[in-house]
C-alpha cells in the first residue's frame, strides 16, 4: 500500500461517519455481544425477524441462537428469565417491544430487579440491561404510544437512560451493561429513522451527567428523548426573536443531574421543562418541584412545563400532534418566562 492509500485509510477510519439511530443501537449491541461472552440479547421478536423496530437485524446470523434469543409473547417471564440469568453471573439485554407493554413486567422490575440488592444486603446484583421503546408520534394508538419512563425513574434501585442522540445511542450501552445494578434503556420511536454523523472521537458516555446540547443566556429548555429535537427547534424560533435558549438533555432520567440541571437556570434563570409524559405527577413535576426547592432565589419567573394532554394517546395524527408537546408550544412556554407573549395562546399542557 502506498503512503497515500495509508493516508487515506487512516483518514477514513478517523473522520465522522453517516448513520442512523437504529444503526448506532446495533452497532453497540454487536460491540457488546462481540466482547463480553457473558452478554446475550433475548425478547419479542428479536431474532428472526431483526427486531419489532429493525435494531438487531443480523444479529441472529452472526451470534447463534444461544446469544439471540427470541422469547415467547409473556413480558413477565422473559424479564424474570433474564433478572434469574444476570443472578447467575450473565449480563442479559432484554428488549420489550414497547413501554405499555413494560407494564406486564413491572412486579419483576420493581419487585425483584430493583430490590434484591438491598434486600439481600448487598448479596445479590441484577447487571440487567432491559431496552424498551417509549413514545409516540408515529399513529400507533394508545396502547403503544405512551411515555412512562417516568413512572419507572420513580422507582429507586434502577438506572434510568433515555439516549437522543446518536453518540448516546451508540455509547450508552456498553456503561449500561458495566453497571452492577439494573438499567433501563428507553429508545424514542421518532427517534430510530433520525440519520447523521456519528463522531469518530466518540467514547463512553457518562451516564452520571446531563449534557447541555446549546448554550444560552435567557431561559433553559430541559428536557430528554424525543423532544430534544423539539427543544432544539424551538431554540431556533426562539434565537430568531432575540432570546437565547440553552437546551439541556438530561440522558439520564434516574439518578437526576441536579447540578447540570441547576447550574444552567442559575445562567438563565428561567426555565421550561419539556416531558412527553402526562403533566400530573409527571418527571417535569418532579424538576419543577426540585428547582423551586434548591434554585428559589436563582429564578425570575415560575417554572413552565410542556407535556402530553392528559388522555390516552389518539390515532388520528392530528389529535396526535394537538396532545404531544410541540416546538410552538415550547416557544410560548419560553416566551412567558421572559414577559414577551406569543402571538397566539399555547396549549395549557
Amino acid at each position: 500500500m502506498t503512503a497515500t492509500h495509508t493516508r487515506t485509510a487512516e483518514s477514513a477510519a478517523t473522520s465522522d461517519r453517516k448513520t442512523t439511530y437504529r444503526e448506532a443501537m446495533r452497532e453497540a449491541l454487536r460491540e457488546a455481544l462481540r466482547t463480553d461472552e457473558r452478554v446475550f440479547l433475548m425478547g419479542e421478536d428479536v431474532g428472526r425477524y431483526g427486531g419489532c423496530f429493525g435494531v438487531s437485524l443480523g444479529l441472529l446470523e452472526e451470534f447463534g441462537p444461544d446469544r439471540i434469543r427470541d422469547a415467547p409473547l409473556s413480558e413477565s417471564a422473559f424479564v424474570g428469565a433474564g433478572i434469574g440469568a444476570a443472578l447467575a453471573g450473565l449480563r442479559p439485554i432484554v428488549e420489550i417491544m414497547t413501554v405499555n407493554f413494560s407494564l406486564l413486567a413491572l412486579d419483576q422490575i420493581l419487585n425483584n430487579a430493583a430490590t434484591l440488592l438491598h434486600m439481600s444486603g448487598g448479596q445479590l446484583p441484577v447487571p440487567i440491561v432491559i431496552r424498551m421503546t417509549t413514545g409516540a408520534g408515529r399513529q400507533l394508538a394508545a396502547q403503544h404510544s405512551h411515555s412512562l419512563e417516568g413512572w419507572y425513574a420513580h422507582i429507586p434501585g434502577l438506572r434510568v437512560l433515555a439516549p437522543a442522540t446518536l453518540t448516546d445511542a451508540r455509547h450508552m450501552l456498553a456503561p449500561a451493561i458495566a453497571d452492577p445494578d439494573p438499567v433501563l434503556i428507553f429508545e424514542h420511536g421518532s427517534l430510530y429513522n433520525v440519520s447523521g454523523d456519528l463522531p469518530a472521537d466518540a467514547r463512553l458516555v457518562d451516564l452520571d451527567h446531563a449534557a447541555v446540547r446549546r448554550p444560552g443566556t435567557d431561559v433553559s429548555l430541559i428536557t430528554y428523548g424525543g423532544s430534544l429535537p423539539k427543544a432544539l427547534a424551538a431554540a431556533d424560533d426562539l434565537a430568531g426573536g432575540g432570546i437565547s435558549a440553552e437546551v439541556v438533555d438530561l440522558r439520564t432520567l434516574r439518578p437526576l443531574d441536579d447540578v447540570t440541571i441547576g447550574d444552567s437556570v442559575a445562567r438563565t434563570h428561567r426555565a421550561v421543562v419539556v416531558d412527553e409524559g402526562w403533566r400530573t405527577g409527571s418527571l417535569a413535576a418532579e424538576i419543577s418541584a426540585r428547582l423551586t426547592e434548591e434554585h428559589f432565589y436563582d429564578l425570575d419567573a415560575p417554572v413552565e412545563r410542556v407535556c402530553s394532554a392528559e388522555v390516552p394517546m389518539p390515532y388520528a395524527r392530528r389529535l396526535e400532534e394537538a396532545a404531544l408537546p410541540q416546538a410552538a408550544g415550547i416557544v410560548a412556554a419560553a416566551r412567558r418566562t421572559v414577559g414577551e407573549p406569543a402571538p397566539s395562546a399555547g396549549r395549557p399542557f
